[in-house]
């Protein structure tokens, strides 16, 4: 758990700078230059992202049982994450009006995925890995909506056709990740088995 731990903080860290130190974010990239910033900011997210995998795997192997959640929430979660997965392709394809609507459907999609994944799971390592991801996405997504008011950033109108393209990408990618992916990358079928 300790490494579980220390990769949380280690990731979710280096992308809380935006929330806490904004000030020292853009003292570095100052000094850095932006490319120099992303490389330092890419290379502790990977170390921590390291940690995330290791500490969690690890803490599965000797699960502490906190609650069992009931069959239900296995198709709510289901259900959940078809609409983390769009809103995750629709911070990636320009110009959709979910972009428009949600400002930042990246970090709501992690808000979505991480509930989701809290309320189909019981253990304590599910707990503090879902948890800490659900409680800094409501943060960051917080704290972008200020900057954006802040800001005033321009989204553009959008079109249906975008709107489309993003759903099914993201149709796309939930299938490819709840049929295929999830068991392959972490051992654990989604849908029973």
């Amino acid at each position: 758990m300790t490494l579980l731990i220390l990769g949380l903080t280690t990731f979710l860290g280096v992308h809380s700078t935006r929330i806490f130190a904004d000030g020292f974010r853009n003292a570095q990239v100052a000094k850095l230059g932006l490319n120099g910033w992303k490389a330092v900011y890419s290379i502790v997210s990977i170390a921590g992202l390291m940690l995330i995998v290791y500490g969690y795997a690890t803490a599965r192997m000797t699960p502490v049982v906190i609650w069992s959640p009931p069959l239900w929430s296995r198709h709510v979660a289901a259900l959940l994450t078809v609409a983390a997965f769009v809103l995750l392709a629709a911070a990636y394809v320009p110009g959709t009006r979910i972009k428009r609507v949600v400002g930042h459907p990246m970090v709501a999609g992690v808000k979505v995925w991480a509930f989701a994944h809290l309320i189909a799971n019981g253990t304590l390592a599910d707990i503090v890995l879902f948890g800490s991801f659900l409680a800094w996405a409501i943060l960051d997504y917080a704290s972008a909506r200020r900057r954006d008011r802040t800001a005033g950033p321009e989204y553009a109108r959008g079109s249906r056709t975008r709107d489309l393209s993003a759903l099914i990408v993201g149709l796309a990618a939930w299938a490819a990740f709840a049929f295929w992916l999830h068991v392959w990358l972490i051992g654990v079928p989604p849908f029973g088995g």
